[in-house]
């Protein structure tokens, strides 16, 4: 053994030592010694960073992504504690009361159907074609929000089988009317105006966006939705496609068939394909005094204009009667209690004249009276026999505006006075600015052009072998711009899922400067170009041939009407 060796022989004794002394004091060593440890289960830890095996962690992402697929994506997913909605959960009946305004409405086209049988039709300057794609802003956005991953009330089975039914219901309504009524439109181009087919589309839609995210997420959702579809209607008539009454009824229709395809899939579907419940199920004005409105009314107040155009004998004035106007209103108010908001109201309101052959009985009288004061001592037979609307040769009358008509938009004050859970007072206090469009007649005439004869011809005039055509305004009554003031007061009724009915009274005040231009022998100019250049040589013979006079009057004007509101 060597020196290096000792070492390692010494510690082999020790341990042997060390052996026999456990055995000696009574310790037996049978086996080596085992530690029990627990039974190793794999889970998720959120929170703590782990390395887990490459496989199965890509396993189980790809897993979570195939369930997270399939639950966004699936046709009849149900989310747990959504309660079934029940049928008259989602018939509010909103549509039937509108559908019949436009009913009513179609009344007053009679106000200017002439008794003397000349041919007319009503036309405007304003043209967009904005109103094609505003009708389908409701379904595309709603579609948006699901692509988007924002749960509304339906997953995309309910969802797709009550628009289908929307749009189908719709569709039968709109159009069994249309070739039933055959009403002409107001461009004069088809008889299918009655109701409107554009305006029906877009309050679909609307109704679409208003149930899957404005009840279930946000009623701004549905101003939105209803805001555009109330668009898309004023478009409508603006377009001369189509009158007041016409997009009334088609909003109405619009409405309705939403109601009753959302109120089928409840009794088809029952609790199935449902992700949401309505945010406030229980209608409280206490609770929810905001609102947004869609308002119609009748206008009362002042109803007549008087205009002296020159004429000595007052009997020959002319008078103007206005009928009954109607207001349509779009209104909107944040509350910042229960008491008190701020809000505003864009407001139509259109006074037909009463009877435009009043219009043209005047005119024929007082061109023959002005040109028998030209100049007494000449035959103007020839001349009377141009202007002496007989059957052969009459004017085609065209009403560019067939209404005086009021646009109106007010910021104020609104108030809120709750009287129940239900009902509540309203009053307002509002300023603005009032925008007239005028009222305006023109008029088509042909027929064969004049010259003044040489003094050597017997005939005061002779025909130049050519055809005049010429149009021009035969009739205009407008009026400035001015600042309004208003007020009013209001019940509201506040009966489920945040829709609610208000019954009002508005009353406006504003001071307005009218201007009434009466032309009815500007066609002269292109008749008889020479002798038209003549007369407007003398200042008198001028004012006789354009009449113009301007006159200051206050107009109070009354409103009573009643709208559906959307809470929020």
């Amino acid at each position: 053994m060597n020196k290096k060796q000792i070492p390692e022989a010494l510690a082999l004794f020790l341990l042997c030592c060390f052996t026999q002394g456990i055995r000696a004091a009574g310790f037996q060593i049978y086996e080596p010694l085992k530690l029990d440890l627990p039974e190793l289960r794999p889970q998720l830890v959120y929170g703590q960073t782990a390395t887990p095996r490459p496989e199965l962690s890509l396993n189980m992402t790809t897993a979570m992504d195939e369930r997270s697929w399939r639950e966004k994506w699936t046709f009849m997913h149900t989310n747990e504690g959504v309660r079934p909605y029940k049928v008259m959960d989602d018939l509010t009946f909103v549509g039937v009361p509108v559908f019949l305004a436009g009913i009513i409405v179609k009344s007053e086209k009679t106000a200017f159907r002439q008794n003397d049988g000349t041919r007319h039709v009503l036309l405007t300057k304003f043209k967009t074609h904005v109103d094609d794609y505003t009708q389908y802003f409701g379904p595309a956005l709603t579609i948006g929000l699901k692509v988007g991953g924002v749960e509304g009330r339906s997953d995309w089975g309910r969802f797709l089988a009550s628009a289908a039914m929307s749009y189908g219901i719709m569709a039968g309504l709109v159009n069994g009317i249309k070739y039933t009524a055959k009403e002409m439109r107001p461009d004069g181009s088809t008889a299918n105006s009655w109701p409107s087919g554009h305006t029906a589309t877009s309050f679909v839609g609307a109704t679409i966006l208003h149930k899957e995210y404005g009840l279930t997420r946000s009623p701004w959702y549905s101003v939105a939705g209803y805001g555009v579809a109330t668009a898309t209607g004023i478009m409508r008539v603006l377009n001369n496609r189509h009158w007041v009454s016409d997009v009334l009824s088609g909003a109405g229709i619009g409405i309705m068939s939403t109601e009753l395809a959302y109120a089928l899939s409840d009794v088809i579907f029952k609790g199935k394909g449902l992700l949401r419940n309505d945010l406030h199920p229980e209608a409280s004005i206490i609770d929810h005094p905001s609102f947004f409105s869609i308002s119609m009314g009748m206008g009362l107040g002042s109803k007549d204009l008087t205009f002296d155009l020159g004429n000595e004998d007052s009997d020959d004035d002319f008078h103007l009667k206005f009928r009954t106007s109607t207001a349509v209103s779009v209104e909107a108010a944040y509350f910042f209690n229960k008491y008190l908001g701020v809000g505003g109201r864009l407001r139509v309101n259109a006074s037909p004249i009463n009877g435009w052959d009043r219009v043209m009985t005047y005119a024929q009288n007082d061109v023959q009276e002005f040109f028998q004061d030209v100049n007494d001592d000449v035959d103007l037979q020839e001349l009377q026999d141009l202007v002496d609307y007989t059957e052969e040769q009459k004017p085609e009358f065209k009403i560019q505006s067939d209404h005086l008509t009021e646009f109106a938009a007010d910021l104020g004050l609104y108030f809120n006075f709750p009287l129940s859970r239900r009902f509540a007072l309203g009053a307002k206090v509002l300023g603005g600015r009032s925008i007239m469009q005028e009222l305006n007649l023109s008029a088509h005439f042909t027929g064969n052009q004049k010259e003044i004869a040489p003094l050597d011809d017997e005939n005061f005039f002779r025909n130049t072998g050519k055809q005049f055509d010429s149009e021009w305004d035969y009739f205009t009554l407008g009026a400035n711009n001015t600042m309004k003031l208003g007020t009013g007061i209001s019940l509201t009724f506040a009966y489920k899922n945040n829709f609610s009915w208000k019954i009002f009274a508005d009353y406006d005040f504003t001071r307005k400067a009218y201007t009434l231009t009466y032309n009815p022998t500007e066609f002269i100019k292109d008749a008889i170009p020479d002798f038209y250049e003549l007369a407007m040589s003398d200042p008198e013979i001028a004012s006789e041939l354009e009449m113009s006079q301007r006159i200051k009057k206050n107009r109070h004007t009354i409103i009573i009407g009643g709208s559906f509101a959307i809470s929020f």
